[in-house]
């Protein structure tokens, strides 16, 4: 399993700049799975704590259900609009795709529900100091960190 931390520990400078786009905004968005497999996505906030990113919800919300059934997830960072007279000022679009682990005794659960999410994919894009193409830097575990280009 990788964690938050150890994304920080082997690409220190990406996870900077991602974490930054995360704590840009307080909100996000959530897509989980459904019953039938469809996606749904869902607003939420994300936190950082002890070397973990979790997120929260509310007790019996329907994105909690998906997670519990699928921990599956992708999470998009905060947006905001590019600059058009200088698109390369665009700090980025960040997403972060893994699964889900519930902390606490869900029999128990009583406030809200928590999870600490195990990392399999981090991506930011983002447009390149030229204005003139995309850069896409990316990590998985077990890979590392990789930046390719798209024009």
């Amino acid at each position: 399993m990788t964690w938050w931390q150890d994304f920080e520990n082997e690409a220190p400078e990406f996870a900077a700049r991602v974490r930054a786009r995360f704590e840009s905004a307080k909100h996000c968005t959530l897509a989980t799975l459904r019953k039938d497999g469809s996606p749904r996505i869902s607003g939420t906030e994300v936190g950082f704590s002890g070397g973990d990113l979790r997120l929260g919800s509310m007790p019996g919300s329907l994105k909690a259900l998906d997670l519990r059934r699928d921990p599956r997830l992708a999470l998009h960072g905060p947006m905001s609009d590019m600059p058009e007279e200088n698109p390369s000022a665009y700090p980025g679009d960040v997403k972060i795709a893994g699964i889900a682990h519930e902390l606490g005794d869900p029999a128990q659960l009583t406030e809200s529900h928590f999870f600490r999410i195990e990392i399999t994919e981090v991506v930011l894009v983002r447009v390149a100091e030229t204005n003139d193409h995309l850069v896409i830097e990316s990590w998985h575990p077990g890979r590392g960190h990789e930046t390719r280009t798209r024009r």
